[in-house]
């Protein structure tokens, strides 16, 4: 079951290692990305920033696809992180889930037609069309940076376009 799936440009860190495995008390979190998934480097670094007692997954989208629709899933709380909205879209329209958060994103986009919606997300056309398709999901669409600051709904982020 994915209890969240959070879009972070940065994907594992320090924030997601200490404070949001704490927020969702899962022992599983899953990194849907084709880079990293293809980078032993990227692969052995993202292990080293999770934290003790935390088994970390990390598989292209397609493949954690997969992985969330099987069976043996089901009863397993897990935290997804994805680096594109995009991405987290496509996991949404082929899997059950709970929540998309889209927290912090575009910071390493160069993309001459990047449009910065706040502080934390930023979106390039794609990005957006994305985003936009996002807000109108069955489901918890926000974007929350951090837990101890309040909710916002997604549909207010394309306002800022």
């Amino acid at each position: 079951m994915i209890i969240q799936i959070r879009v972070d440009d940065r994907l594992i860190h320090g924030q997601i290692a200490v404070v949001w495995s704490k927020q969702f008390n899962t022992t599983h979190m899953v990194v849907a990305n084709d880079k990293a998934a293809k980078n032993e480097v990227q692969q052995m670094t993202l292990k080293m920033a999770t934290p003790n007692g935390i088994k970390v997954l990390i598989r292209s989208v397609d493949a954690s696809i997969k992985v969330f629709n099987n069976p043996k899933s089901k009863e397993v709380k897990m935290f997804v992180l994805v680096d594109s909205v995009q991405d987290a879209l496509k996991i949404a329209r082929n899997c059950k889930v709970e929540s998309i958060n889209v927290a912090n994103v575009g910071r390493f986009d160069t993309s001459p037609d990047k449009v910065k919606l706040n502080s934390d997300v930023g979106c390039n056309k794609a990005e957006l069309e994305a985003l936009k398709e996002v807000a109108k999901l069955d489901m918890e669409t926000i974007h929350w940076v951090i837990p101890s600051q309040p909710k916002m709904s997604v549909k207010k982020l394309p306002e800022n376009a």
